[in-house]
């Protein structure tokens, strides 16, 4: 089997992560863990629709999330399970870089994986729909951020779209569950 995604496109960084980062971004070919989460975002319609749109959960506190990953040779699919929604998503390398790929129904988002300390930072680069690039700035700004906390593996994501604002944030701690 190939090198799992992440380690791939962290090279020698991914050692300096800490033990639960690892754990979940990992060469295993099933992840499952469960865990909670904090969910805020824009109750206007538009942030809404966008929302089902993309599959991203629905504003909520302390919501239960259960999060499955199945790895295949190229990419990683991903099913968050919150109290408020279901989020797919496929994660794969850009063929032509050492940037992550993460497809959320029509939209794609192209990210460059960072380590920062003990944690990986997700820094947006750019992004299409349906295949076609679109400028930078219509992704607005987005803060996503994998780390550790008292032995758990903690997220911090925050999108904030222009005209729209505050899409979805999404924070928390997840623990595996399983072998």
């Amino acid at each position: 089997m190939a090198e799992a995604l992440f380690p791939a496109l962290l090279g020698e960084q991914w050692h300096a992560l800490a033990a639960p980062v690892r754990r979940m971004h990992g060469d295993g070919l099933r992840m499952r863990a469960i865990g909670q989460a904090d969910v805020a975002g824009a109750m206007h319609l538009p942030a809404r629709l966008l929302r089902r749109l993309l599959g991203l959960p629905e504003p909520g506190m302390a919501q239960p999330v259960e999060v499955s990953i199945e790895r295949h040779p190229g990419h990683e699919a991903w099913t968050r399970c919150f109290a408020h929604g279901r989020m797919h998503s496929r994660l794969f390398q850009n063929p032509r870089g050492a940037q992550l790929y993460e497809r959320l129904g029509p939209v794609t988002l192209h990210f460059e994986l960072r380590r920062t300390d003990d944690a990986i930072d997700w820094q947006l680069r750019g992004g299409s729909l349906l295949g076609l690039p679109l400028p930078r700035a219509w992704f607005g700004a987005v803060r996503s951020r994998s780390s550790a906390q008292a032995g758990r593996y903690v997220f911090d994501i925050d999108t904030h779209l222009p005209l729209v604002g505050r899409l979805v944030a999404y924070r928390g701690w997840l623990e595996p569950v399983g072998g």
